[in-house]
């Protein structure tokens, strides 16, 4: 199973093969005749009987969907939690020791943004990090990691966008606001459930990911070399806290980040970020200064 946020309106969907990359789909409110809203965010406080809709729904009168209409799978996350260093090559890059529990920050739903947009620049130095993006669809606390892919309810993939300077201005980092400009949290196009992913012959335990800036490859690397998994962290994160339907967890980057290069390079005006996921799809951005914003 397959969903969208498209103009603000939950969407069912599935691949478009007369269209590279694009999507065809279902406006869900209409087509279970009003059982279910139209609201992207609330179909996770009713994910089980959703699923089980979705499931028998007939996707033969699906319409294509502009790209360009595309909005974050999770618009209103009553949680948001990062993951810094999870990556043992990106703690190599980033001078820092392999972390013995996830390091955990939080972004601000502020920041979100759809598949394909425009992004306006921060004043400091812009990085890019491609992430697997976990969406919650059964809370709970004290979950065992046995049992974790049971409370997500699908994978998606996103930026965690730094503006490294306001990052690290003060002692301690300043970690979500330097990631929290507006547009700096893009998710998308679609989140994707886990039985769809093994349906398909993937194993959403070692999905391949990675980003493109005009062109040029500079991450590729596969979730199977997180440190923390995605049920390592639900268990670790509702250890401590209680995990909400629709929580947004972002699951950490791979190593060749601008700051990690030699020399440094970050994103500027007119750039081109093309993030991708094996079985999910891509999302596509161009930088602006803020006078073209």
């Amino acid at each position: 199973m397959r969903i969208a946020n498209h103009a603000g309106r939950l969407a069912l969907v599935e691949p478009d093969a007369e269209s590279a990359g694009g999507l065809r789909g279902l406006d869900v409110e209409r087509a279970s005749d009003g059982r279910f809203t139209a609201d992207p965010q609330a179909v996770y406080d009713r994910w089980t009987e959703f699923r089980d809709w979705a499931a028998s729904a007939d996707l033969a009168a699906a319409v294509p969907l502009g790209t360009g209409a595309l909005g974050p799978v999770a618009p209103r996350p009553p949680q948001v939690f990062a993951v810094g260093l999870n990556y043992r090559d990106h703690a190599a890059e980033s001078g820092m020791e392999l972390p013995t529990t996830p390091l955990v920050f939080t972004k601000y739903a502020s920041s979100f943004t759809g598949p394909q947009s425009d992004i306006r620049l921060s004043p400091g130095t812009v990085d890019w990090e491609v992430e697997l993006v976990a969406v919650i669809g059964a809370g709970g606390h004290h979950i065992p990691a046995a049992q974790g892919w049971d409370h997500v309810a699908g994978l998606t993939v996103g930026q965690d966008i730094s503006d490294r300077v306001t990052q690290f201005a003060a002692p301690p980092p300043q970690f979500g606001m330097g990631k929290s400009y507006p547009g700096f949290s893009p998710m998308g196009p679609a989140l994707v459930s886990v039985d769809e992913l093994r349906a398909a012959g993937l194993d959403p335990d070692d999905l391949e990911l990675g980003c493109l800036v005009n062109g040029e490859s500079v991450q590729k690397g596969r979730t199977g070399a997180m440190i923390f998994s995605v049920p390592d962290l639900v268990a670790e994160l509702s250890a401590i806290v209680t995990l909400l339907p629709g929580d947004v967890v972002f699951t950490g980057t791979p190593a060749g980040i601008g700051a990690g290069r030699t020399p440094p390079r970050f994103l500027g005006d007119g750039d081109e970020l093309v993030t991708w996921c094996a079985g999910i799809g891509q999302m596509q951005h161009r930088f602006v200064t803020g006078d073209k914003a």
